[in-house]
C-alpha cells in the first residue's frame, strides 16, 4: 500500500493515470476529517491531498474566493472573518463526532460532501454556493467547469455534479466559492419546555413569519444540557436564531416574541453565546461523545420527523434532536443501526433518506450507509459513474458496493447511447 502526496494540480494528474493505467483502487482523503464516513474502502493506494494548500484569489468586493483542495476549512473561515465575510452555508465540522478533532476539514471535503448547517433552510448548501472547479476524472482527465465570477455558464454544470459525490467520481484540485458579507449580530430566542409536537408547530410559526428567522432548531429533554457547556440545562429547549443589523434583529426578536409568549418561558443568549449554541447544534455535540454508537442523519418533511421518532423509540432505544426547522434528525442508537427499521419508517411517515454517518466498521460494511435510490435513479447514478470512472479507481465502493469495470464499461455504452 502507498500513499501519494501531490502538491499540484499536475502532480494529482500524474497520479491517477498511473492508478488508471494499472487499474489500481485509489482512497481520496484531505485531512481524513470524514474518513469514518460510507462503506470502509479496501483500496490499495491513497491520493492524500492535505499538501495541496492554499488561497489561489480573494476578492472581497467581489465576494469571491479560490483555494486548492486541501486547505483547511478552518484557515478559510479565519480568512473571511477578518474581512467581515462568511461562508453563507455554514459547513458543518463532522471531526468531533467521529472522534477527530475539530478544525480538520477541507474546502475539497466540503464540496465532496455537499456540507451546510443550521442556516441550510435560508442559504442552501454548498453545491448551491459552488461557482467553479478544476478536477481529475477517473479516466485521467484534467477538467474545469465555472469560473471566477457568480454569473458565469460554461455548458453543464459539473461543480454541482461534485457536492455529494464523495470523491466517487473526480478528484477536485481547485475550488471557488461564492461568500458573502457576516451579519452584524445575532441573538437566539429560545423555548423552554416544549415536546416534540409542539416545538414544531412553534418553528413552523417562526420561519412561516416575518422576523426573518434564519435557523430554527430543538433539542428535546437532556439534549439542550449537551451544547453550550451544558449552561442551558436539561430542560428542552427550542432555539429560533436571528440575525442581521442591531436594531433590526431587536425588532424581529419582539415580533417572535409576542407571536410565542404563550408557548412557555422565552430566553435569549447574544452574540458570541449564540454563534457558539449553533456551531454546537451544527457539529452534533449532543452525541460526539467519543463513542462508536450509531449515528444516523435524517432528513424528512419536518411536520412529520417528530412521529417517526416517537414510532421508532417503541420499538428501539434512541436519542434525537431536530434542525432544520424539525426537517433534518440527528438519531443516535444504543445498539444496532436498525437500518430496515428506521427506513421503513421514514416511508411511512412521508418518505425521505437516511444516512448512517457513525457506525463500527462492520456494520458499516453490512448496512447500506446512504440511502438505496430507486431503480431508475440508481441506473442514472451508475451511468454518470461510468461516464466519469469507468475503471471504477476513485473510493471505490463508498456510496454502494461498487460494480466492477465491465458493469461500468456497459453503463457508459448505455449512456452514449
Amino acid at each position: 500500500m502507498s500513499t501519494v502526496t501531490p502538491t499540484t494540480s499536475d502532480e494529482v494528474l500524474a497520479a491517477v493515470q498511473w492508478a488508471l493505467a494499472e487499474e489500481a483502487p485509489l482512497e481520496i482523503v484531505g485531512h481524513g476529517s470524514k474518513r469514518g464516513i460510507g462503506r470502509p474502502l479496501q483500496a490499495e493506494h491513497t491520493i492524500d491531498l492535505s499538501k495541496l494548500t492554499g488561497v489561489t484569489l480573494y476578492e472581497p468586493a467581489e465576494l469571491v474566493l479560490s483555494a486548492r483542495s486541501g486547505t483547511p476549512l478552518a484557515e478559510i473561515e479565519k480568512l473571511l472573518a477578518d474581512n467581515d465575510q462568511r461562508l453563507d452555508f455554514e459547513p458543518m465540522d463532522y471531526g468531533p463526532l467521529l472522534g477527530e478533532a475539530p478544525g480538520r476539514g477541507t474546502i475539497g471535503g466540503t464540496l465532496a460532501a455537499n456540507l451546510a448547517g443550521p442556516r441550510r433552510l435560508k442559504a442552501g448548501a454548498a453545491r448551491d454556493h459552488i461557482l467553479g472547479i478544476h478536477a481529475v476524472s477517473g479516466r485521467g482527465e484534467a477538467f474545469k467547469s465555472g469560473g471566477r465570477v457568480v454569473k458565469n455558464v460554461t455548458g453543464y454544470d459539473l461543480s454541482k455534479v461534485m457536492a455529494g459525490s464523495w470523491g466517487t467520481l473526480a478528484v477536485t484540485t481547485d475550488v471557488t466559492f461564492k461568500v458573502l458579507p457576516a451579519a452584524e449580530t445575532e441573538t437566539t430566542l429560545i423555548i423552554r419546555g416544549l415536546l416534540d409536537d409542539n416545538a414544531t408547530a412553534a418553528m413552523s410559526i417562526a420561519m412561516g413569519s416575518s422576523a426573518e428567522v434564519s435557523s430554527a432548531a430543538h433539542l428535546p429533554e437532556r439534549m439542550a444540557g449537551r451544547v453550550l457547556d451544558g449552561k442551558l440545562g436539561g430542560d428542552p429547549a427550542t432555539l429560533l436564531r436571528v440575525e442581521g443589523f442591531g436594531p433590526s434583529v431587536a425588532y424581529r426578536l419582539g415580533q417572535l416574541r409576542q407571536m410565542l409568549g404563550n408557548a412557555g418561558p422565552l430566553e435569549e443568549v447574544a452574540e458570541e453565546a449564540s454563534r457558539t449554541l449553533w456551531r454546537d447544534v451544527r457539529d452534533v455535540r449532543p452525541f460526539s461523545d467519543g463513542s462508536d454508537k450509531p449515528v444516523w442523519r435524517i432528513s424528512m418533511p419536518p411536520a412529520n420527523a417528530h412521529h417517526m421518532v416517537l414510532a421508532l423509540r417503541m420499538q428501539a432505544a434512541a436519542d434525537a434532536f431536530y434542525d432544520w426547522q424539525g426537517g433534518l434528525v440527528w438519531l443516535r442508537m444504543e445498539g444496532e443501526p436498525e437500518a430496515e427499521l428506521l427506513r421503513a419508517l421514514i416511508r411511512k411517515f412521508g418518505g425521505g433518506h437516511a444516512t448512517l454517518v457513525r457506525a463500527a466498521p462492520a456494520w458499516r460494511a453490512a448496512v447500506p450507509v446512504f440511502e438505496p435510490q430507486p431503480t431508475a435513479l440508481a441506473a442514472l447514478s451508475a451511468r454518470i459513474k461510468a461516464e466519469f470512472d469507468p475503471k471504477a479507481i476513485l473510493n471505490p465502493g463508498r456510496m454502494v458496493h461498487s460494480p466492477d469495470s465491465a458493469t461500468l464499461a456497459s453503463a457508459a455504452e448505455g449512456a452514449m447511447s
